[in-house]
């Protein structure tokens, strides 16, 4: 690598004053790297594995504070008999580099061999051997899931791939089933709590049949949350059926056990929980059509009777014609009772059409919203009608305090007599002659001295 120096003057050459351009730095930095590290042992947990489609591995090699980036090539990882699983804790032979399209050093690794169960792994097997004891897996406590829900609860984030998802597949399939969401977080440190209160929540509201829990594809630390005790609890407690509908179909949670049926995906939960809208129809019209052919068959088994009868009953001829006369009324009663039987099916099809409409939940917001006015209304009139009780009682307590007064007895023409300390004389021994008092009228006041005292 070539030192930067300071120019001995502005008249140095280009050549002294050359730059690095980044991909010579990182070739620099990379050859560094491997020319000072040999190869080394390293430990930790996997994270982030992704096996390529060419076979080559790459994964996240970490501990409690650190993380490193990290390679395996085709032609080392195909000769181990372990496969890198995520949260595995595991100790490979690398060589340290760097990759010098990022800029990211990394670890070239050509040996891994499992060290032990990382800790997010570990966790997971104790929680989930408690949670088997206390019997939160047994299939005893499963509630059944509705063939034909009313209404669809969804639990997981507003942003996420999971609920986009579940509502194109509903879209698709059944699109009249009207669908809540209880928006929650599905990563981080709160997640746990909140879908367990997002459970709580749907319950409560009591407007669902069955809840779909979960979000899309992850790391285990991503999908840690629902391997939570609180998250299990909250499954387990809840009184609506839940589908449990974690990660990929790779991955398998705490909530997975707990639930009342687990999906592979989002997708797949959508699609076990909303009856198919075409086959419902396709259904009303195989039914409609084998109408058709069993009236067909009816019909031409009369008309076939018809012709037998008419052949063996020749004479006499007025019976005959009697006969012929009453296969028609026959004939014309099954007309009016298929036509009326195929009235009656098209009918019922057009009421589960209408049931279908009544389901959707724009009356339901419409009259919430006309409710919210009405209460405005009132709260409107009744803080009107407060204040003016209130104006009223001020004005009659204003009055009251007026009447007893003492300026308003000195307008009736009393007065107020004080000593020269302002006290108010009340008694005819509290002054002697010569001393000077104050009296105080409704419009004024004005001193005097007493000259003669007179007791009566």
């Amino acid at each position: 690598m070539q030192p930067y120096t300071q120019p001995r003057n502005h008249a140095a050459s280009r050549a002294e004053n050359h730059a690095l351009s980044v991909t010579e730095l990182n070739r620099q930095v990379k050859s560094l790297l491997e020319s000072s590290f040999l190869t080394i042992h390293v430990e930790g947990e996997l994270s982030n594995v992704v096996k390529a489609s060419s076979g080559h591995w790459y994964f996240t090699l970490k501990d409690r504070d650190a993380q490193v980036r990290c390679a395996m090539f085709r032609n080392r990882n195909q000769y181990l008999k372990y496969q890198a699983k995520n949260g595995d804790k595991v100790v490979v032979r690398a060589k340290v580099s760097l990759y010098t399209g990022r800029g990211d050093y990394q670890l070239i690794c050509d040996y891994m061999e499992e060290s032990g169960v990382g800790s997010l792994q570990q966790a997971y097997e104790e929680l989930k051997l408690k949670l088997q004891q206390q019997g939160l897996f047994d299939q005893a406590f499963k509630k059944p899931i509705p063939s034909h829900p009313r209404h669809l609860g969804i639990i997981t984030s507003p942003t996420g791939a999971a609920v986009h998802d579940i509502l194109t597949v509903l879209k698709r399939r059944f699109p009249s089933l009207p669908v809540t969401l209880y928006p929650t977080a599905v990563q981080g440190a709160d997640a746990a709590g909140q879908i367990a209160d997002a459970i709580r929540r749907a319950n409560e509201d009591a407007r669902c049949d069955v809840l779909i829990v979960g979000r899309g594809g992850g790391s285990l630390e991503d999908l840690w949350p629902f391997n939570e005790a609180v998250v299990a609890h909250s499954i387990f407690h809840s009184e609506i059926p839940i589908i449990s509908a974690v990660g990929h179909e790779v991955d398998v949670s705490i909530a997975d056990f707990v639930a009342d049926m687990r999906a592979a995906t989002p997708s797949a939960a959508a699609e076990l929980i909303s009856p198919d809208q075409q086959q419902i129809l396709l259904h009303l019209q195989q039914i409609q059509q084998r109408l058709i052919r069993a009236w067909q068959r009816n019909h031409q088994q009369r008309l076939q009777k018809l012709q037998w009868t008419r052949a063996r009953l020749r004479h006499p001829g007025d019976k005959l014609r009697e006969q012929a006369q009453k296969l028609d009324d026959l004939e014309l009663r099954m007309q009016r009772a298929v036509r009326l039987n195929i009235e009656r099916q098209k009918q019922q099809f057009s009421q589960l059409q209408q049931r279908y409409l009544r389901c959707s939940p724009l009356p339901r917001i419409a009259a919430g919203q006309q409710r919210k006015h009405d209460l405005e209304h009132r709260l409107f009139n009744l803080m009107r009608t407060q204040l003016k009780q209130n104006s009223l009682k001020l004005s009659g307590l204003a009055a009251t305090l007026n009447s007893v007064s003492p300026l308003a007895t000195l307008d009736r023409g009393y007065a107020i007599v004080q000593d020269e300390q302002g006290k108010v004389i009340q008694d005819i021994n509290q002054i002697t002659p010569q001393s000077n008092v104050e009296t105080r009228l409704s419009n004024g006041r004005f001193l005097s001295r007493v000259t003669q005292i007179i007791k009566e």
